[in-house]
């Protein structure tokens, strides 16, 4: 019972602070930057014009639900008072009501509609890619290890979760890795993601992109970051046993930092397109 009573407060505050976010009211680290933070429960905070219409196109979907549901408890309380057997007993006989009919089939036609606009061109706009600054192709493995090349640039290198008993300060756990991948900031980056073995799915929530990396396909989706700093996301697909433990850390920096890293990159990371590892599917070792 003593355990109950002390866990109280932090119960009662999770709550106060889920109905101050509700409410509009939430601080803004519930938005989450770049990660996942406590408490939350809405997207996290956009960095990307898609992500942003992302943000507005769910608000809009939401409070359209919300005035629906609204108006169906009205109408439920409306029956409930007007036609109980106390006040009502004789009830009404009509089976069809012409007008009516009419109304509940073009009124939820027309909201379909209002929807499919916005929904469509958001579609469009995140599958028509723009002429791109830079390009990365990110290959998932059957090692549960992202590959990041930059074939602009002829390198690649490997991406690994950082196991969390070598975890330093500020680095969360299962999110940050050994290499991340890094691109400069408002510049438009054409991603494209293919798989090796596995069915992986590359996922960063604050840029609004989540694609498939299937093996032997090669989709493309685009990004572009509007605000220096580092942003996580997952594999988003469910391929296998260590699916948990393969994070993606990018890393958005100005042009001079990108620059300066690449010079690095190319020295330390630089092969000849033909010595890239085959990596075998788990069914084949």
């Amino acid at each position: 019972m003593m355990r109950k009573i002390d866990e109280l407060p932090s119960l009662l505050t999770g709550l106060a602070l889920g109905l101050s976010a509700l409410l509009g009211f939430a601080p803004a680290a519930f938005a989450g930057t770049g990660q996942p933070s406590p408490w939350q429960f809405d997207f996290q905070t956009a960095v990307t014009p898609i992500m942003e219409t992302i943000h507005d196109f769910h608000l809009f979907v939401t409070i359209i639900a919300a005035l629906i549901t609204l108006f169906v408890l009205v109408l439920l309380v409306i029956v409930v008072v007007r036609f109980r057997e106390s006040v009502n007993p004789t009830p009404s006989r009509t089976t069809h009501h012409t007008m009516l009919e009419v109304a509940w089939t073009i009124i939820p036609a027309l909201i379909l509609v209002v929807i499919a606009v916005p929904s469509f061109r958001l579609l469009f706009d995140q599958l028509t890619i723009p002429p791109s600054d830079l390009t990365v192709k990110a290959t998932g493995t059957a090692q549960w290890t992202w590959t990041y090349e930059y074939p602009d640039h002829k390198f690649q290198f490997d991406s690994n979760m950082i196991p969390e008993d070598k975890l330093q300060a500020g680095q969360p756990r299962l999110l940050a890795v050994d290499n991340a991948m890094v691109v400069p900031v408002n510049k438009t980056i054409r991603m494209q993601i293919t798989g090796d073995g596995i069915i992986h799915a590359f996922a960063v929530p604050s840029f609004g992109i989540k694609v498939d990396a299937v093996p032997g396909r090669l989709n493309e989706t685009w990004f572009r970051a509007t605000r220096e700093g580092v942003y996580y996301g997952q594999c988003s697909e469910l391929c296998g046993r260590n699916h948990a433990y393969m994070p993606i850390e990018v890393r958005v920096v100005s042009e001079q930092a990108f620059n300066a890293w690449l010079g690095d990159a190319k020295k330390k990371w630089a092969t000849a397109p033909d010595e890239r590892p085959v990596v075998m599917a788990e069914t084949e070792r």
